[in-house]
C-alpha cells in the first residue's frame, strides 16, 4: 500500500505517515523506483499509533510497547510501563485542574469591586491608537 493509501485510510497526513516510520513505530519496503510501500496491516498500526498518542504517549513510549503488542503479550515489565503513563497523566490532570481553579479565582476576583480594583467595566473601553 502507498503512503497516500495509509494517510487517506486513517485521516492522517502523509507527513505523519512518514513522521511515525521515522521515529520506528511504522516499517515500510522500498520499490525499485525508491517508493515506500507498507503492508496491509498499516492501516491497523497507523490507528493503534493515534490512539495511543491521543492517550499521551510519546513516541518513544509508543515504541517501546509496540513489540508486546506485536507479540500479544502482556507482561509484568509491559503493564508497569502503562501504569507509569497513567501515573504522568494522572499528575498532568491535576495540575490543569489546579491551574484551571486559579484561573477561576481570578476571575471571580475580578467580576466584583474591591477597595484594590473599585470599578468593574461591562464593556471594553476604547484604547488609543498605537
Amino acid at each position: 500500500m502507498r503512503i497516500g493509501e495509509v494517510a487517506e485510510r486513517t485521516g492522517v497526513s502523509v507527513r505523519a505517515v512518514r513522521y511515525y516510520e521515522q521515529q520506528g513505530l511504522l516499517t515500510a519496503t522500498r520499490t525499485a523506483g525508491g517508493q515506500r510501500r507498507y503492508p496491509d496491516d498499516a492501516v491497523t498500526r497507523v490507528e493503534l499509533i493515534q490512539q495511543l498518542y491521543a492517550a499521551g504517549l510519546s513516541s518513544a513510549t509508543i515504541r517501546d510497547l509496540l513489540p508486546y503488542v506485536d507479540a500479544q503479550v502482556s507482561t509484568p515489565a509491559s503493564r508497569a510501563r502503562l501504569r507509569a503513563e497513567r501515573a504522568r497523566l494522572d499528575q498532568h490532570i491535576t495540575a490543569l485542574h489546579q491551574a484551571r481553579d486559579r484561573l477561576d479565582a481570578l476571575i471571580d476576583l475580578t467580576e466584583q469591586p474591591n477597595e484594590h480594583c473599585p470599578v468593574v467595566l461591562t464593556e471594553e473601553p476604547a484604547l488609543p491608537a498605537r
